[in-house]
């Protein structure tokens, strides 16, 4: 079986998995499955489905960016305070303003890892204290709180078209974007290349550097749109925001089927693992379960998607090596001579 195959199978298990969840739920708690209660599990999980996707990016090239949620609290707050003290700020510039600080934010991890040659785990785990400290430092230890918002500021992803919120929307289009640039443009095709041989792609010229670089900075600009969402949406500001959410998106990435060795992912898979992590997340308070329990069920399933993920890549290897053994070469035949 292709890795394709494999991929798409593991997409069909994590859907069923999806639906036997929610049929449990619903057959405790019928209320869960009305349409109203399912958009709501959807808009709270719209900002971790987009986190999901950049760093699914970033995990492609054999990296990992833990300096999301730090970069997210970092640009929610700047976005906060211009709300605060700017609150004639047309809307448009926020949502302009807050992926580029996000971006800016990103280069620099992308800066350190691609041509300073530092790990990613290194710059990135830096970076999360950095930002944070950044946080306090920017905003002198306050908190922006609800009634310091500019009315437009909070009302835009409240917003709804054709009964579905703005911030749905946004987290379609930026999921769809993702998935187009991954499958069907050069550079995207090229992520794959890197983080499946390294050494191969630099001898078909593919600039390593560039890729590893490019996927920080995507990874910082939705971070930093997501930052103005989520302090839209919960309407408060302060240093801790998201604090260790950076480990949710990545359990994201990994129960999507996103290989943490690089090289092997997909949207789809990561929509689904966001979507699963969303319904446990919703589902068990409304089932009267402890949120100890959350934790809980969400590192078994990372363990079964990491374990999983091994012996597929295991099995590529065999595949590989049965697919590029040389050879056995026929044994020689001597012709008798004859007589002259």
């Amino acid at each position: 079986m292709d890795l394709t195959a494999l991929a798409r199978r593991r997409e069909v298990v994590l859907l069923v998995l999806i639906a036997l969840l929610l049929a449990a739920v619903g057959a405790r708690a019928p209320v869960f499955l009305t349409p109203a209660s399912l958009g709501d599990v959807l808009t709270d999980t719209a900002i971790l489905l987009m986190l999901a996707c950049g760093q699914m990016a970033v995990i492609l090239t054999r990296g990992i960016d833990l300096s999301v949620a730090s970069n997210m609290a970092f640009t929610g707050m700047c976005t906060a305070l211009l709300s605060k003290y700017h609150p004639e700020l047309p809307i448009a510039v926020t949502l302009a303003l807050a992926p580029l600080i996000g971006f800016c934010l990103g280069a620099v991890n992308g800066a350190l890892i691609a041509w300073v040659k530092i790990p990613p785990i290194v710059v990135t785990l830096g970076t999360l204290s950095a930002y944070r400290g950044m946080i306090f430092i920017l905003s002198g230890g306050a908190s922006v709180v609800t009634h310091e918002f500019s009315r437009p500021y909070l009302d835009f992803p409240r917003q709804s078209l054709f009964g579905v919120s703005a911030l749905l929307w946004i987290a379609l289009v930026v999921c769809a974007g993702m998935a187009v640039f991954l499958n069907f443009s050069r550079t995207g095709r090229s992520l794959y290349a890197v983080g499946g041989n390294p050494l191969a792609a630099r001898y078909v010229g593919i600039g390593i550097e560039r890729c590893q670089f490019l996927v920080y900075c995507l990874s910082g600009a939705i971070a930093g749109l997501c930052g103005y969402l989520w302090v839209s949406r919960y309407a408060i500001a302060f240093t801790e925001v998201a604090f260790g959410y950076e480990l949710t998106v990545i359990a994201a990435c990994v129960i999507g089927g996103v290989s943490v060795a690089g090289g092997i992912g997909s949207v789809s898979g990561c929509l689904l693992g966001g979507l699963f992590l969303g319904i446990i997340g919703n589902a068990l308070p409304v089932i009267q379960v402890s949120p100890f329990w959350q934790m809980a069920i969400s590192g078994f399933v990372i363990l079964c998607a990491v374990i999983v993920n091994s012996r597929s890549e295991a099995r590529k290897g065999k595949l590989i090596l049965r697919e590029t053994e040389p050879p056995v070469p026929a044994p020689l035949q001597v012709r008798p001579e004859t007589p002259s």
